[in-house]
C-alpha cells in the first residue's frame, strides 16, 4: 500500500457554489502561496474537491460540479494566479487518480487530502528524463509547481519496457530540490523547481493506472480548460484595475477609455462563455473525443486572445504608471503574459478550426 494516513473518512455537508464564493472572499490578500494554501485547508476547499463517497462535496470530480468548480479556479486566478496554478494542478491530480487509481489507491490518497497535502503534477522532464527500473526511479523533472510545498506528486516515468507510466510519489526531500529552468518574469511565486528522483525506490502500488493512461483521450485533451480558467480569473483581476485606476484618476469619462473598458468586457464575457462552454462538455462521455478536444482548445485559444487584448488595452489606458512595479497592475500584467504561454497555440487552433470545417460543432455544453 502506499505509505499514506489512514483515518476514518468523515462527511460534511456539500459545498455549494456560494459557500465557495463566501469563503473566498476571506482569503486575505497578498499573502504567500504557503498562507494561501493553509486557509484553503481551515476553509474546507481541500476537503470539498473530493467526491462525495471520500467525504467532499465532488468540485474536482464530478461532472455535475464542473461549473463551480471553474467558478472556484476563477475565483483563485483572481486573488494570484500562482495559487491557481497550484491548485489547478491538484485538481488534476484528483482527477487522474479519481479515473486510473484503484479504489485501494484513491481511498488511501483521499485521506491524504483530507488532512491537507498538496498534490502536484510534475510531468515535465529535464534533460535527464524520469525512468523506472526495478521500482527504482533515476531522472529529474525540470518544471514542478509548489516544489517545496507539495508532499506529494503524480509523475510520469518511461518503464523498461519503454512505456510511460503514472506514479504517485512523496515528494519533499529538500536534497531532491534544485532550480527550475531559469528565472520567469511573471508567476514568480508559483515556487517553480526541478526534482531530482534519481535512487528514489518506490512500491508496486505507486503505479497508477494502465501504461499510457497520462495520455489517454479524452480526458488528456479535455481537462485543458481548468487551466483556462485560472487565466479568466487573471483577466477578472486585471479588468478590475483598469476600472478601478480610471475611477481613481477621474479618467472614466474619457470616451477612449470608455472604449477601452467596452472592449475589455467584451473580451472577457467571450472568453468566460468559451470556458463555461469547455467546462461543460469535458465531463460528457457521449460526445466524439475529438468534439471534446477541439471545444476545449478554442476555450484556450479564446482566453489567450482575451488576456492579450486585454493587457494592450491596459498599457496603453494606464501608461507608463502600469509598469511601476508597485503598482498592482504590473504584477497581474507580468503573471498573466507568462501563465497564457501554453504550448503550440497555433497547432491547437489550426487542428481544431480543422476538426470542425466539415462538422456541425455538438449542442450540449452551450448555455440556455
Amino acid at each position: 500500500m502506499l505509505d499514506l494516513p489512514t483515518q476514518k473518512t468523515s462527511k460534511s455537508p456539500a459545498m455549494s457554489l456560494q459557500d465557495i464564493k463566501a469563503l473566498a472572499q476571506q482569503l486575505e490578500p497578498g499573502i504567500s502561496l504557503a498562507e494561501y494554501l493553509n486557509q484553503l485547508v481551515a476553509f474546507g476547499f481541500f476537503k470539498a474537491l473530493l467526491p462525495e463517497k471520500h467525504g467532499g462535496s465532488g468540485i474536482a470530480t464530478d461532472a455535475v460540479r464542473a461549473p463551480d468548480c471553474m467558478d472556484f479556479l476563477r475565483i483563485l486566478g483572481n486573488k494570484d494566479l500562482s495559487l491557481g496554478r497550484c491548485i489547478e494542478g491538484h485538481i488534476n491530480v484528483i482527477r487522474l487518480m479519481y479515473l486510473y487509481a484503484t479504489p485501494a489507491q484513491f481511498a488511501a490518497f483521499a485521506m491524504a487530502v483530507q488532512d491537507g497535502a498538496l498534490a502536484g503534477i510534475w510531468v515535465t522532464d529535464s534533460s535527464s528524463p524520469v525512468h523506472l527500473k526495478e521500482y527504482t526511479l533515476s531522472g529529474v523533472k525540470g518544471f514542478g509547481s509548489a516544489i517545496h510545498l507539495a508532499q506529494w506528486a503524480l509523475i510520469t516515468a518511461q518503464s523498461e519496457a519503454d512505456e510511460s507510466l503514472m506514479l504517485f510519489v512523496r515528494v519533499g526531500d529538500k536534497q531532491r530540490i534544485g532550480p527550475g529552468p531559469g528565472t520567469l518574469s511573471g508567476m514568480r511565486e508559483s515556487d517553480t523547481g526541478s526534482y531530482d528522483f534519481n535512487g528514489l525506490e518506490i512500491s508496486p502500488e505507486a503505479i497508477i493506472g494502465q501504461p499510457g493512461d497520462y495520455l489517454r483521450q479524452p480526458e488528456f485533451s479535455a481537462g485543458a480548460w481548468r487551466g483556462s480558467a485560472v487565466a479568466l480569473g487573471g483577466i477578472d483581476r486585471l479588468v478590475d484595475l483598469l476600472r478601478h485606476e480610471l475611477r481613481v484618476r477621474h479618467r472614466t469619462g474619457s470616451p477612449f477609455q470608455q472604449e477601452r473598458v467596452g472592449h475589455a468586457m467584451i473580451a472577457r464575457e467571450t472568453a468566460a462563455m468559451w470556458t463555461a462552454r469547455a467546462a461543460m462538455i469535458a465531463y460528457d462521455r457521449t460526445q466524439e473525443t475529438g468534439d471534446l478536444s477541439a471545444i476545449v482548445n478554442f476555450a484556450r485559444i479564446a482566453v489567450e486572445q482575451a488576456g492579450l487584448q486585454i493587457i494592450t488595452l491596459v498599457q496603453r489606458g494606464l501608461g507608463l504608471s502600469a509598469f511601476l512595479q508597485n503598482n498592482p497592475v504590473e504584477k497581474t500584467m507580468r503573471d498573466l503574459a507568462v501563465y497564457l504561454r501554453q504550448p503550440a497555440p497555433d497547432e491547437t487552433l489550426t487542428e481544431a478550426a480543422v476538426w470542425f470545417i466539415d462538422r456541425e460543432p455538438p449542442v450540449a455544453g452551450w448555455m440556455s
